[in-house]
């Protein structure tokens, strides 16, 4: 009954504009910083708590092992075993999300006042004393065993693997953060354990906070789950390297279908030129039906069924990527047209009208980002961790209308190269 009254509260949580968000910074007693946005309208708290380093902190020789770690943080911890875990998680109506990233490891949780101290108690077992039963150790490795075999057999999959590890060679972002099945095999108990102390530290944590819960309230819980982790714990990776030129590699695949990855470097997030190239990359292939490369390779040549491009703005290597699918008697002729149209906007830039209009998506998408508690949480410890100043989200349109045709002209002659500009295709594409 809680938990059916939990969920439809959450589906109560109305979207505030961002600019109605008021953040507050706090620090705990136990020196723990956080974000937090105040709101007491419903007794729910939304807590977003972030490690830097994720996956890519794995040891050599023992790729998947975080990502592993992270699947038995909810199968038991203390004195509960998994099915004990469960079992208060459902009673206490909490709701706990664990999620692995290649620079960070996501924890989502959202709590009942009433529930709140017990259910924080509960996170704070999982997060410092993870029990890594021998049955559950084998039971999430059968897991991830699975999904490896299942990824080997997708295209959508094989293409950005091969892709990241042609790029990036022995770098972990060369590899899936799942490992293989090889590593994932040899993994032991005290390798999960090691993992664990490796990267669940108090230098590498960010925690955002929205709901029902005082800046006071807030620090005295921050403390309870975080403040038993050690301090620091292993060193971040250097910068990934850039292995790639540009050209295609194929991977045959038995498909109709060709699967179609494709990038080249990108920029930083606090470069000065930040903005200009997050508005550019909108209008080359953000997604929504009038970008150019929807225009050129779906519309009006039916090439595809959607096309995109997006920045990765990967802590150790910003890239511009995008990908397609298309038959394969058609990929060919559609990286040509890809290749054009990166070439034509470096080299000419984009019209008045297609900047308008990006501008005005941007603007107008970005309120809805902010539509209930767990999301404003995880904005702001993304933010934190992305070295965003608090003001951002006030003043995030300014900077996308602040963007001008020349600066669009500009960025896009120094960031579009279509010389480097690398396609691996998995399938069996007719021309390639």
């Amino acid at each position: 009954m809680i938990r059916a009254t939990l969920f439809a509260l959450c589906a109560l949580v109305a979207a505030p504009a961002a600019a109605q968000v008021q953040i507050q910074d706090v620090t705990s007693p136990g020196g723990i910083d956080a974000w937090l946005v105040e709101d007491h309208s419903i007794p729910i708290v939304a807590l977003d708590i972030r490690f830097a380093g994720g996956t890519s902190l794995d040891p050599e020789g023992q790729r998947g092992a975080i990502y592993m770690m992270t699947g038995l943080l909810e199968e038991g911890a203390g004195d509960m075993d998994a099915q004990a875990f469960a079992a208060a998680e459902e009673r206490l109506a909490a709701r706990f999300s664990w999620d692995a990233y290649r620079d960070s490891v996501v924890i989502n949780a959202e709590m009942l006042t009433e529930t709140r101290d017990a259910s924080a108690e509960l996170l704070r077992s999982a997060l410092v004393e993870p029990r890594f039963d021998d049955d559950a150790v084998e039971r999430v490795r059968g897991q991830i065993l699975s999904i490896i075999a299942a990824n080997a057999q997708s295209p959508e999959d094989i293409a950005p693997d091969r892709f990241n590890a042609l790029a990036y060679g022995d770098h972990p972002y060369g590899t899936a953060q799942e490992g293989t099945a090889e590593s994932v095999a040899a993994l032991t108990r005290d390798d999960l354990i090691a993992a664990h102390d490796s990267l669940f530290t108090r230098d590498r944590v960010y925690v955002g906070a929205a709901g029902d819960i005082t800046p006071e309230e807030l620090g005295a819980l921050l403390d309870r789950l975080l403040g038993d982790l050690p301090e620091s714990g292993v060193d971040e990776i250097g910068p990934a390297p850039w292995n790639l030129d540009g050209g295609i590699t194929v991977v045959d695949f038995p498909t109709p279908q060709s699967v179609a990855f494709f990038g080249q470097p990108g920029i930083e997030r606090d470069d000065p030129d930040f903005f200009p190239a997050f508005v550019l990359n909108q209008i080359l292939g953000g997604g929504n039906f009038g970008s150019r490369l929807q225009e050129e390779v779906r519309v009006q040549r039916g090439l595809t069924y959607g096309i995109g491009t997006f920045l990765s703005l990967a802590d150790h290597a910003p890239m511009l990527l995008g990908q397609f699918s298309s038959s394969n008697n058609l990929v060919a002729e559609a990286i040509d047209v890809v290749r054009a149209e990166w070439a034509d906007i470096a080299e000419n830039g984009v019209t008045e009208e297609e900047l308008e209009a990006a501008k005005l998506y941007l603007t107008g998408a970005y309120p809805l980002r902010f539509d209930g508690n767990e999301a404003i949480a995880g904005i702001l410890a993304g933010m934190q961790q992305d070295g965003m100043p608090m003001d951002y989200i006030i003043d995030r349109n300014d900077y996308v209308n602040a963007v001008t045709l020349e600066d669009v002209r500009r960025v896009a002659a120094r960031l579009l190269k279509p010389d480097q500009l690398h396609f691996v295709v998995v399938g069996q594409p007719e021309g390639l």
